[in-house]
């Protein structure tokens, strides 16, 4: 037990204090306001306030959080054995930066609320990311001030103890077109076929024999990805796209029997999740989300609970706020479709909290490190290359003991095309993934 001292316990003190201590270090804490009180306790404390007092682990809070204006602060960083921080506390602090409010800075996602740039997505860009800014995006730098933090007590409080934590893995895979010719009504099957004949010969041919039955749909990779996943289908994740068909949403109908029967099969196997569509998180679009969301409940006979925003569209609050509306308990989207790493600096699930209403709400956001398409589309990396940008970024999380998270499409292990070499990395990843996981995991049975 650690007994957290501060002069006022405000939501944000509260809520940051416990992802640290309780989600990440896995230990218990207290709080008190009562200065004599804290004095006289015998527990490891925690000085969190603008006064020191004896010989306890002391910082310095730094503004930010107490702060209630919706505008960006001015962080100035902070250099400390080498490294980069910010948010500064004070001299007679244990440490130069604060790391309860840079932690909270990055996991709140204040930089995204008081930024009106946006890409021609509608998306968060990287490059506003002070974590891109200081050349910190590749690490998960909340869980390792967690750990600096842990140390730090730990030589003040020498029998204080923090039980380590083990590497999680999940793969998870959008469909956001689950055939590339199959089962896309006559109207649309009869128009591409016009269009690739005078266009693109090829693809026309191509077509007609996947049409016919003489050639396997490039995108229909499903007993591919059972091979794979083949005793590890509790660490792997589905998100289906269920809009209406439009410029930016081009799957199958919801209607559609093959489809319908795809997310059952798929189901029997795997975790099911919502893509929400691009269209979804439009203004003016309040219930679709959670229209899209019964209609994947209706296939399955059971509730949904998992998402992943199409195309990573994420607008803080609402859509987080749209999420909850939609009984949604867990979403997938934090992370950047440019550049891997990690947006929020961590690689802990985590609460989302709602900024504007300073307030901790239920729904548990899942960041993940890689996408497919970052490699392909935004990085141009040959698959060595992207391989190794991959192993990197799973040991910064084994080395911390965090979740590792991956985002791959149904089209993109297909090894066709942009995506040839990619298979290799795609298996590579899940065997080293897998391999730690169930490492930790027989480590625990221990």
């Amino acid at each position: 037990m650690i007994l957290i001292y501060a002069q006022k316990i405000n939501p944000r003190i509260e809520y940051i204090s416990k992802l640290i201590f309780e989600q990440i270090l896995q230990s218990e804490i207290s709080f008190t306001i009562n200065s004599a009180e804290f004095r006289k306790s015998d527990l490891p404390k925690f000085n969190y306030s603008t006064e020191k007092f004896d010989d306890e682990f002391y910082i310095k809070p730094h503004r930010l959080m107490f702060s209630r204006a919706m505008i960006t602060p001015n962080i100035q960083p902070v250099w400390y054995e080498g490294n980069k921080y910010f948010c500064e506390s004070s001299n007679d602090s244990d440490l130069p930066f604060d790391p309860l409010a840079a932690s909270f800075y990055l996991v709140s996602r204040h930089e995204e609320y008081t930024s009106e740039t946006r890409d021609e997505l509608g998306r968060y860009p990287v490059q506003n990311s002070i974590l891109a800014k200081y050349d910190l995006l590749q690490k998960p730098v909340v869980n390792i001030w967690a750990k600096l933090l842990a140390q730090k007590l730990r030589a003040k409080y020498p029998k204080l103890h923090f039980p380590e934590t083990g590497f999680r893995f999940l793969s998870t895979i959008d469909i956001d077109n689950a055939w590339a010719f199959l089962h896309k009504g006559l109207w649309r099957t009869g128009a591409n076929l016009l269009k690739t004949y005078f266009d693109n010969r090829n693809e026309f041919n191509q077509r007609r024999k996947v049409l016919s039955g003489k050639e396997k749909d490039p995108y229909d990779t499903y007993d591919y990805l059972d091979t794979v996943f083949k005793g590890n289908e509790d660490k792997v994740i589905f998100f289906f796209l269920l809009g209406d068909y439009a410029r930016f949403d081009k799957n199958i109908s919801h209607r559609n029997k093959h489809y319908r029967r795809l997310i059952r099969k798929t189901s029997e196997k795997y975790e099911v999740g919502i893509h929400p569509s691009f269209a979804s998180s439009r203004k003016g679009n309040r219930k679709k989300t959670r229209i899209e969301c019964l209609r994947l409940e209706k296939i399955l006979g059971s509730s949904v609970e998992k998402s992943r925003q199409h195309f990573l569209r994420l607008n803080l609050p609402k859509s987080y706020r749209r999420l909850i509306k939609s009984k949604i308990q867990e979403d997938y989207t934090m992370g950047y479709s440019c550049l891997t790493g990690f947006r929020a600096g961590i690689c802990t699930p985590f609460y989302f909290y709602d900024l504007e209403r300073e307030t901790t709400t239920n729904l548990m956001v899942i960041p993940f490190q890689i996408m497919d398409g970052t490699f392909t589309h935004y990085l141009h990396l040959p698959p060595e290359r992207a391989w190794e940008e991959m192993k990197t970024l799973m040991k910064e999380v084994k080395n911390v003991g965090g979740t590792f998270v991956s985002v791959w499409h149904n089209e993109t292990v297909n090894d066709k095309g942009i995506w040839k070499g990619y298979r290799k990395v795609f298996e590579e990843m899940n065997q080293l993934g897998f391999a730690w996981a169930n490492e930790t995991n027989d480590n625990s049975t221990d």
